[in-house]
Parts: C-alpha cells; sequence; structure tokens
C-alpha cells in the first residue's frame, strides 16, 4: 500500500478524536471573536496550549474588544498573561496591535491576509491560523508539528516551515486546507510526537517512511 495523503488525513482524523484539540481551534469552536483568537494566537506563539488557554481566559476575562484593551496598562497585561513565552513583548504587541485596528480598521479584524501580515508580530503562521479559524479562509498554517509530519511521511522535503507551506499550497488537496493543521498538531501533540514517536500504534506505520525517525515505538 502506497502513502496516500487522502487516505493518512482520513486515518489521523480517527485517530485524534476524542483528545484535546489545539487551543486556538478550541477558542474557534467556542465561538470567540475574531479579535480574541488573534491575541489567543499572539500568546500561543513558544507556549503551550495550557499556558496560553490560561493566559487567554484571564485577559479577556477583563477585557476582549480592542477598545476596552487598550485602557489596561502594559504592567496590568503582562501580568494578565504570565507566564506565557516574552510576555512583556507580547503585552506591547497586544496594546499596538489593538490601536491600529481601531485607528485603521474600525475596531475590527482584517481578512486580508496581506493585511494581518502587517500587524505586529503577526507571521505567516498567525495570519493563515487566523484566517482560517476566524474567518474560515482556506489558508496552510504550518507549525512545527505540521513542518515535521509532512516531512516524516515524505509528502513533502523541505528544510523550513515557509518552504513546507510553499510545496502544500501546490500538491495539498484544497478540501483539506482548513483542517491540517487542526489535524496534524492533535497528531504531533499525541502520536507522532517529536521525539519517541509512539509508531507501533500509529495507523500509518505500514506507509509512512518516517524520514528522520531514529527511535520508535
Amino acid at each position: 500500500m502506497s502513502f496516500s495523503i487522502d487516505n493518512a488525513l482520513k486515518q489521523v482524523k480517527k485517530v485524534v478524536i476524542g483528545k484535546d484539540i489545539p487551543v486556538i481551534s478550541q477558542f474557534a469552536d467556542d465561538k470567540k471573536t475574531a479579535y480574541e483568537l488573534l491575541i489567543a494566537t499572539i500568546l500561543s506563539l513558544r507556549t503551550k496550549d495550557k499556558t496560553t488557554e490560561k493566559a487567554a481566559k484571564r485577559l479577556f476575562v477583563h477585557e476582549h474588544t480592542p477598545q476596552r484593551m487598550i485602557l489596561l496598562s502594559d504592567s496590568t497585561i503582562e501580568r494578565l498573561i504570565y507566564p506565557v513565552g516574552f510576555y512583556k513583548r507580547k503585552a506591547r504587541t497586544i496594546k499596538q496591535i489593538s490601536h491600529i485596528l481601531i485607528k485603521k480598521y474600525h475596531g475590527t479584524v482584517p481578512q486580508s491576509f496581506n493585511a494581518l501580515l502587517s500587524l505586529p508580530g503577526v507571521g505567516r503562521k498567525t495570519a493563515n491560523l487566523v484566517r482560517i479559524e476566524a474567518f474560515k479562509k482556506p489558508g496552510i498554517c504550518v507549525d512545527t508539528h505540521v513542518h515535521r509530519i509532512s516531512n516524516r511521511w515524505g509528502y513533502v522535503s523541505t528544510k523550513h516551515p515557509e518552504e513546507t507551506e510553499n510545496v502544500l499550497r501546490s500538491i495539498l488537496p484544497r478540501k483539506h486546507w482548513l483542517s491540517y493543521n487542526k489535524l496534524l498538531v492533535a497528531f504531533g501533540q499525541t502520536v507522532c510526537t517529536p521525539v519517541r514517536p509512539y509508531c507501533s500504534i500509529c495507523p500509518l506505520t505500514k506507509v509512512c517512511p518516517k524520514h528522520g525517525v531514529s527511535v520508535r515505538r
């Protein structure tokens, strides 16, 4: 049996059912606003999901609109989002983004990819994820799990996440764009882990070339 991306994602979906979904997807399912999803995504960078979830909830209990967020001091935002990674820098970024949204976009989050990229602290991964989760716009969000697993499967052969995004845009069927990140993140956190992946219980073990895997169990 050869590797098929359609079959792979079908099997991955079965494996991750009932497991924790990525925190931003969870917030989207909870009907958080586009602004809340954008800010939560900023908080999630270089931060574990559980920490992000708690920090975002603390912050949003106080303020969850840009108009109200700018009224908070940087030190207050820092206190609410601690201990997310780079919390002091992120507090300043949140204030900057909020001011820009009010000034340029009437307090709303733009749907345009380029407009999102122009915001402080927003890179391609964040812009894609916000478009996917907040606006249900097809995108390719490549984080460490998507980059690693796509290469481990041999579906792509790339060195950097941005390169992975470009290749996936050309080969991944568009019907999978909205779900690819969510599925692979959950799969990467539970089965196809960065170190010592659980190949023995993976439904794809017979067709996966396991590129870069040296120790399996």
